[in-house]
């Protein structure tokens, strides 16, 4: 991230809306920012400290949150943010942020994201966008996760899947190359990932499917994006391939699915 006052990139979302204003970053407040700096105050009285603390909303509809310092990664992305000791912290770090938020009540009154929610439900708060760019380093370690604008009640398991399809990443070869490093072998990173979140046995032979599943719901909302005519996305989909990648990759997982279940439980 920037160490300077002005626009902060990364992401598709509110490009060139959120700022840095000190040590405070100013952004477009979603619908449910109140109930989500709730969330995000009572993380913080779990012992939490890898999130931005609210800090309040202005007049014009910005909400405004702490700095969080540190790198993060950005397109291409880089050697240093995919080593095993930043995907071990990773798992580590997603691990935290659970075990704190099991210990959040849910504002069921709240009208959290459908966008990346899990069909399933669930009692606890999930990111649900554990995307390269919302992770914060410092000296090569994950310390804390920024935008949750897209939380929601879910199974833990189903952040688990979210967080893999990036940081292993579970995409075919052909899509990975041009954004990720060389020599990545995603059944041995899916260990790492579920061997530092500290994945139960249960969990570890549902998540290929799981995956699988979350796969299709980023297919549908980036399908909806298309259709509503928003250009970063339209722009995405040409650059990256079109449908056809999509379709590429959902063959490539449904292939790859015991693959996947083996390296996870032997």
């Amino acid at each position: 991230m920037t160490g300077e006052d002005g626009v902060l990139v990364g992401g598709m979302a509110n490009v060139g809306a959120v700022l840095r204003r000190g040590e405070l970053v100013e952004r477009p407040a979603p619908s449910n920012a109140r109930a989500l700096h709730a969330y995000l105050l009572a993380l913080k009285g779990q012992g939490f400290d890898g999130a931005p603390t609210p800090v309040g909303l202005t007049a014009d509809g910005r909400e405004q949150l702490s700095f969080v310092p540190g790198d993060v990664p950005l397109l291409p992305y880089p050697d240093w943010a995919m080593t095993t000791t930043a995907l071990e912290s990773v798992g580590s770090l997603l691990r935290r942020l659970h075990d704190a938020s099991s210990g959040v009540a849910v504002d069921a009154q709240a009208r959290w994201p459908r966008d990346f929610a899990d069909p399933e439900g669930g009692t606890m708060l999930c990111h649900n966008d554990v995307c390269m760019e919302n992770v914060v380093f410092r000296d090569g370690r994950a310390a804390a996760l920024i935008d949750f604008d897209l939380a929601a009640p879910g199974r833990p398991l189903w952040d688990v899947a979210m967080t893999a399809r990036y940081w292993v990443p579970m995409v075919d070869p052909t899509s990975a190359a041009g954004y990720y490093p060389t020599g990545l072998v995603a059944p041995a990173r899916l260990r790492i990932l579920a061997d530092s979140y500290g994945l139960s046995p249960l969990d570890r032979a549902e998540l290929p499917s799981v995956i699988e599943q979350a796969t299709e719901v980023c297919r549908t909302f980036v399908a909806g994006r298309v259709a509503d005519g928003d250009p970063a996305y339209l722009q995405a989909l040409d650059e990256r391939g079109g449908w056809a990648r999509w379709d590429r990759l959902q063959t490539w997982l449904s292939d790859q699915r015991e693959t996947f279940k083996a390296a996870l439980l032997n």
